[in-house]
């Protein structure tokens, strides 16, 4: 008896070293996994790109230097046609439409060519096709300007004309790509693998220039027409986008190199759901399926149908893949696309510093300096949203901060 509690005793303790062994190894290996997450959390972080301090400098500074040209002949174009027609607004209204037209139009087929190529070649197009649009359509109309309307023949002056539409639409086109690149690509590409944070901040840098350029561009043209005249200010935008365009692409060629993200990612992935023409195909398919040959005598007329069919098929093809019609239709599919067109509706209307509105008040005698001055509180405004965007997005979020904007817009 004695020898049995002896044994059971011994098998106790034993199978206590053993728990305890056992709940030692599991401790372990918990450690174990616990230190491994750790050093896999530290190395995704160190294998994070960190981007230098002065390489953002390099792309805000170039960004800027592009939005202040954009900016400045977006300003001076409907006072400039104005000048070379007092009389009317027409030569205004007609490059209002074809600018906005050209955006309407070709926007998609710049947003689609982007997409598609790589980083320093879109930055190389950008730059070189928005500054040389703007030195045409600034020696153009430098020349209206200069020389009296009497000087030229009507062949001459409508060439003239058409001219400086043409270019300043091209260079309307060229500074929208640039805005894509910078706004909508670069500087996602650029924060992806850091906190959310940093694309915030970017996003609101980038929109902070494009607005101090809205602001202090109109007051230094307005001050140049004003106290030196219409001519010299389209001559200062000529010689502007000589001197500042290799600047602008030393910038920001250098951003390309220095961020190995960007010489890897050379497009967008693409969210586009092309149901659309998959639905409109499959009608037809199924139109055509449906097609039976039941006599010698009307196998010609039904071959005839199929070859219709086949036909329309192929052009609807066509069509819904010309890019701008694609963009729409993608757009209209959209869940928010309601929401985008309710936001649209307030900007329906003239009373903006636009174009027309800029040269309509000059047309009724108010300063040119009074008009940069004015457009410039306008900028100011838009300048304090992005100082409160940031604040209100921490707190808020981005629905209820965006709900409050528009109301109170």
């Amino acid at each position: 008896m004695a020898d049995l509690e002896e044994h059971l005793m011994s098998q106790g303790e034993y199978n206590e070293e053993e728990n305890e062994i056992a709940d030692g190894t599991s401790t372990s290996s918990h450690v174990k996994q616990s230190s491994s997450l750790d050093c896999d959390e530290e190395s995704q972080n160190d294998n994070v790109f960190q981007v230098p301090a002065h390489i953002l400098r390099y792309l805000y500074v170039g960004h800027f230097l592009a939005r202040w040209g954009a900016r400045m002949w977006e300003f001076s174009v409907g006072l400039f046609m104005l000048d070379v027609w007092p009389s009317s607004l027409m030569l205004t209204s007609l490059y209002g439409v074809v600018e906005a037209s050209a955006i309407a139009i070709f926007g998609p087929i710049v947003g689609d060519w982007i997409d598609r190529v790589q980083y320093i070649k879109v930055l190389k197009t950008w730059l070189g096709l928005q500054s040389l649009s703007f030195i045409i359509a600034g020696g153009a109309v430098s020349v209206l300007l200069i020389y009296p309307s009497s000087a030229f023949g009507q062949l001459s002056f409508m060439a003239l004309v058409i001219v400086t539409n043409a270019c300043g639409a091209l260079g309307a086109l060229a500074s929208l790509g640039g805005a894509i690149l910078i706004e909508r690509d670069w500087i996602v590409v650029i924060s992806e693998g850091h906190p959310p944070d940093m694309l915030t901040q970017m996003n609101v840098v980038t929109r902070r220039i494009d607005l101090s350029c809205k602001l202090l561009a109109p007051v230094a043209v307005g001050f140049i027409m004003s106290y030196a005249s219409v001519a010299a200010s389209a001559i200062v935008l000529v010689v502007w986008n000589i001197l500042s365009t290799g600047l602008e692409y030393w910038l920001l060629s250098s951003v390309y190199h220095a961020i190995p993200t960007l010489n890897l990612k050379t497009k967008r992935e693409k969210g586009r759901e092309k149901v659309f023409s998959e639905e409109s195909l499959d009608h037809l398919d199924r139109e055509t399926s449906t097609i039976h040959l039941t006599s010698n005598e009307e196998n010609t007329s039904v071959q005839k149908e199929i070859e219709l069919k086949s036909w329309r098929k192929k052009l609807l093809q066509r069509i819904l893949h010309i890019p701008t019609i694609e963009a729409w239709v993608v757009y209209i599919q959209q869940d928010v696309v309601l929401a985008g067109f309710a936001l649209s509706m307030l900007y329906f209307t003239v009373l903006s510093f636009g174009t027309l509105m800029t040269a309509t008040l000059s047309w009724k005698g108010v300063p040119t300096y009074v008009l940069g001055l004015a457009r410039g509180v306008s900028a100011v405004v838009g300048i304090s949203a992005t100082l409160l965007y940031p604040i209100l997005h921490s707190r808020f979020q981005s629905l209820r901060t965006g709900l409050w904007s528009i109301w109170i817009q």
